[in-house]
């Protein structure tokens, strides 16, 4: 079977029903970066749009890690992603009765990035229950390219919504995403086997024994270093409606579009990496991965030409993805399932703080210097973080998919 993962009937169920709702997740997100620059035409202040998300999810990524090993994952799931549907219906109805603001804004992300903070750990960490270890890394793969494809129409969803309702389209966005949570919902509640936590107790002392283990695996250390250095100083497609309406003139359609290419390219490199077998020189393929994702960032930086801008942005998101593969099953095969959940947390705060943060650096960058210097210097940076990693961090670049698990080193 050329998708081994998908025989599973629990994870197949789980899996078609995030990917529909991820849909709706990157519609919503394309849509408040575009609201909130319609509203104040201030790169800096959409730079905070990453600080207002960021901010809640680091302070409670590790108890989110915690909470998802000690608890039930799918009774936890359903809660996060009520959570996440009643943000969603509350930015639409703001927006349907004018009353939207860029306090809202950012108000309602920072409940989001709460919630994330409990809702990626224990997704990720069932999600890997779902299929046996032969399968894992078709699953990591399947999951990628759900979720990229996501990426590739939802940003372009939310341009075709905008630019046909100037007035709510942006109301009918954030709707539909509400109304996508209702899927996983169903699907949580419909699973047969939810693979057991242990008896774990949530305490400070669970949080501590789950940073010893990462800090004791220079693999998964290294990984989560290089990915948020890189994101960090790359994190600049926040600027992408700057891009569309200043730079590019490509309008709300356009900006769709720029949205979309980066996933689109993505999509397509997961698809493929679904099909192939498991990468062995996994480390130095994440750092050349990484080091092309920058390059492509820093180019289309300088970009004036609309298919060339898509065509960079859709190179940056196939090495992006080829990475996000790698290490999406290097993590799991090398972290026992009762401490999946604090992995993924601690791992959160790089991969996803890494890139918030690296939107607030990007907006303020491109505020004192301009919005090119900021993308295209970032890429630079990206670049230089993935030259310097083997240095750093040689265990990394070393690695082997094929070699017995490292041992732990004792900290």
């Amino acid at each position: 079977m050329a998708f081994p993962a998908l025989r599973h009937r629990d994870y197949r169920n789980v899996w078609a029903a995030l990917s529909l709702s991820q849909l709706g997740s990157q519609l919503q997100t394309a849509t408040l970066a575009w609201q909130l620059y319609e509203l104040t035409h201030d790169a800096l202040l959409l730079g905070v749009l990453g600080v207002a998300r960021v901010v809640p999810l680091v302070v409670f990524a590790l108890s989110g890690g915690v909470v998802a090993d000690a608890v039930d994952r799918r009774r936890l799931l359903m809660a996060t992603q009520s959570t996440l549907l009643l943000v969603a219906a509350t930015l639409s109805a703001l927006t349907f009765t004018h009353r939207i603001s860029p306090g809202a804004i950012y108000a309602l992300a920072a409940v989001a990035g709460a919630a994330l903070a409990f809702d990626a750990p224990a997704r990720q960490a069932l999600v890997a229950g779902l299929v046996p270890m032969e399968d894992l890394g078709n699953a990591m793969s399947l999951n990628a390219t759900a979720f990229q494809l996501a990426a590739v129409f939802g940003p372009a969803l939310a341009g075709l919504l905008i630019a046909a309702r100037p007035g709510d389209g942006a109301a009918w966005s954030y709707a539909l995403n509400a109304a996508s949570f209702l899927l996983p919902i169903f699907a949580l509640a419909l699973l047969r086997h939810t693979p057991a936590t242990q008896p774990t107790k949530a305490s400070f002392a669970a949080a501590i024994q789950g940073l010893r283990f990462v800090r004791g695996q220079p693999v998964l250390w290294g990984m989560m270093w290089v990915d948020a250095i890189a994101t960090f100083f790359a994190g600049s497609l926040l600027l992408l409606p700057i891009y569309a309406t200043e730079l590019l003139h490509a309008g709300p359609r356009g900006y769709g579009l720029l949205v979309a290419a980066p996933s689109a390219g993505a999509a397509l490199t997961a698809a493929a990496m679904a099909l192939v077998p498991e990468v062995r020189r996994a480390g130095a393929v994440v750092l050349w991965s990484v080091g092309l994702y920058g390059a492509s960032i820093a180019v289309f930086g300088v970009s004036r030409s609309f298919p060339l801008s898509l065509a960079l942005l859709a190179l940056s998101g196939a090495a992006d993805t080829v990475s996000m593969v790698i290490r999406q099953t290097v993590r799991n095969k090398l972290t026992p399932d009762a401490l999946r959940g604090r992995m993924v947390s601690i791992n959160m705060v790089f991969f996803i703080g890494g890139p918030q943060l690296g939107e607030a650096e990007a907006g303020a960058v491109a505020k004192a210097f301009g919005a090119t210097f900021s993308v295209s210097s970032g890429g630079v940076a990206c670049v230089l973080a993935a030259l310097a990693a083997p240095f750093v961090v040689p265990a990394l670049a070393r690695y082997r998919s094929d070699a017995p698990p490292p041992e732990r080193v004792n900290r």
